[in-house]
């Protein structure tokens, strides 16, 4: 499933691509056509995330919630344009265009692709006129220059302006909302400190995460204590802290928690910049290269079970945990 960082960058690919724009809303598998109906040709005004949602709003007090859930994806195709704040390897920030010299050029060409095809670097910057999957997994497939694609798959809803097109498949929810409605989803979400990691926000965590008699390493999957954080940052993050587990959220010391989140907050931003959970501190040169090309080589424990702890050689654990992977050190998060 995709974690807070990949719907981030996905709500600032709209943010600059289809801002400002009246963009032609279809729905190519029929599924979402009403909705769609209601909201094509209505220009763009906002897009946003809150942790693994994002919502988009429309002229006329319309917007659009998409949950992208397990299998869900979004395919851009098309002259996009890249977010300022995103990182693609190997060119500056800000880059004003995908698909310009260097940028997935292939083999030797400066670009990197994760070989397990998870929250690629340079999937953001695949060859213009080609479609960029975004979701956990951000990959590019060759349309051999036609614009707009034939829709692929089975697309719940198009969106189509000029020079963009935004494809969505498989999504958990796409459905079109009032504002009281998008406010009323928002409220049931925990703080999200990619849109204010504030001092407030770190307080409404550490309360809501004080109150919970349940194990800390459930509490960070619940999205209505924290926004966004999933199986791989919630592994990384209790590693880091040296938290067991099990431990009941009610019996972490108040500055546990508010370490909790200044440590979420920092590796959202690097996640949101580069497009990979880098949760391994201080990587430079070979190493850093290493981190963006092998899962393994930028965490400290998920998917490696079985494998010596990085930091004490205890062999790392997996266990079923809230119906859900866990991996940690039975030493250092004793």
């Amino acid at each position: 499933m995709p974690e807070g960082h990949s719907v981030h960058r996905i709500a600032r690919q709209f943010a600059v691509n289809f801002v400002g724009t009246e963009p032609a809303v279809s729905s190519p598998q029929g599924r979402f056509a009403q909705g769609a109906a209601v909201l094509s040709g209505r220009e763009m005004v906002d897009a946003r995330a809150v942790g693994k949602q994002m919502f988009l709003e429309f002229a006329g007090d319309q917007w659009l919630r998409v949950h992208l859930g397990i299998y869900g994806a979004w395919d851009f195709a098309g002259d996009v344009r890249i977010d300022p704040s995103i990182q693609i390897h190997g060119q500056t920030p800000g880059h004003s265009k995908l698909g310009q010299t260097g940028e997935n050029a292939g083999p030797g060409s400066g670009s990197v692709m994760d070989r397990d095809g998870e929250d690629s670097v340079t999937s953001i910057g695949a060859p213009r006129r080609a479609r960029v999957r975004m979701a956990e997994s951000d990959k590019a497939v060759d349309t051999d220059g036609q614009f707009p694609p034939d829709p692929v798959g089975q697309v719940r809803v198009r969106l189509l302006n000029e020079r963009v097109c935004a494809d969505l498949r498989g999504p958990t929810a796409c459905e079109v909302l009032t504002p009281a409605e998008v406010d009323a989803v928002i409220q049931r979400l925990g703080p999200d400190p990619a849109n204010a990691n504030t001092p407030a926000e770190r307080a409404r965590f550490v309360a809501r995460a004080g109150k919970k008699k349940t194990p800390i390493g459930l509490v960070l999957m619940d999205q209505s204590v924290v926004a966004g954080i999933g199986n791989v940052y919630r592994a990384e993050m209790l590693f880091r802290a040296g938290l067991n587990p099990h431990t009941p959220a009610h019996t972490l010391d108040r500055t546990v928690l508010e370490a909790l989140w200044d440590d979420w907050a920092e590796l959202l931003e690097i996640g949101i910049t580069v497009g990979q959970m880098i949760t391994i501190d201080g990587l430079e040169g070979e190493a850093y290269e290493r981190a963006l090309v092998e899962r393994d080589e930028r965490h400290w424990v998920y998917k490696l079970e079985g494998t010596p702890c990085k930091r004490c050689g205890t062999n790392i654990v997996l266990e079923e945990f809230g119906a859900r992977k866990l991996y940690w050190c039975p030493s250092c998060q004793s």
